[in-house]
């Protein structure tokens, strides 16, 4: 434990735009590249069509063959990622972006609302999974990255189930003294899902170490699709972290 990513325990500290200050620490067990996206204003309802545009353009490409090799070796470079402890990527462990490669294949790419439709557009389109939250709905503008303790678990979806997380890479919401894991690279605690009501909503990327131009992309197409949900929506932090 404690192989930070970046040159110290606290690698995103206070960025202070329009009096809201984010913090992110991390205390990983081995090099992870991180990258952070914070935005307010957003509309989750409305229809964005350029997203459409891009979206189906990404799905013929995606069911018309195999993966491309850059992406084939993304993808096993993103298990490794997980791989610690006694957590094993595989089944229904593998990481999100895998789950949403294979629906996409099988023409099942699942829709649910704009916000969450650009984060499983850019995770597919770069085998990256990729966490989202409700800021307000966490209550805290401070997150911890961390490994998974024994017995730590939550529920991400409707119908209950829930994600062991012992030594899985985890997102907590830090509210005192308290961490509440709310993110993963697997699936997303279903207590800070993004609804319809969002305005404040925070991504995180996992990455190879070695992946920053991909992350970089992504995070800026993330801003730019973001940004167009509403004449409201404002960028308010974006920055990539242990990556080279």
């Amino acid at each position: 434990m404690g192989h930070p990513v970046g040159a110290g325990d606290a690698i995103l500290r206070a960025s202070k735009n329009g009096g809201y200050a984010v913090e992110v620490f991390v205390e990983l067990p081995k090099p992870v590249g991180i990258g952070v996206l914070y935005a307010e204003g957003v509309r989750p309802d409305a229809e964005l069509l350029e997203l459409e545009r891009r979206l189906e353009t990404l799905l013929a490409r995606v069911r018309s063959g195999s993966l491309e090799p850059e992406l084939e070796a993304r993808r096993r470079s993103v298990r490794d990622l997980l791989r610690y402890g006694r957590y094993k990527p595989t089944g229904r462990a593998k990481p999100a972006s895998e789950y949403l490669l294979r629906e996409a294949q099988e023409g099942r790419f699942p829709r649910i609302n704009t916000v969450v439709d650009i984060s499983n557009y850019l995770s597919l389109k770069h085998l990256l999974p990729i966490s989202l939250w409700d800021v307000d709905k966490a209550g805290t503008s401070a997150y911890r990255f961390r490994v998974g303790h024994s017995g730590e678990r939550y529920v991400f979806n409707a119908s209950g189930q829930t994600l062991e997380l012992e030594d899985l890479l985890v997102g907590c919401a830090l509210v005192g003294q308290q961490e509440r894991p709310i993110v993963s690279p697997v699936k997303d605690a279903l207590a800070t899902k993004i609804e319809p009501g969002t305005r404040r909503v925070a991504a995180a990327v996992y990455a190879p170490s070695e992946a920053r131009s991909s992350v970089e992309a992504l995070l800026e197409e993330f801003a730019e699709l973001l940004l167009r949900t509403a004449p409201e929506a404002r960028l308010r932090h974006r920055a990539c972290y242990g990556l080279s």
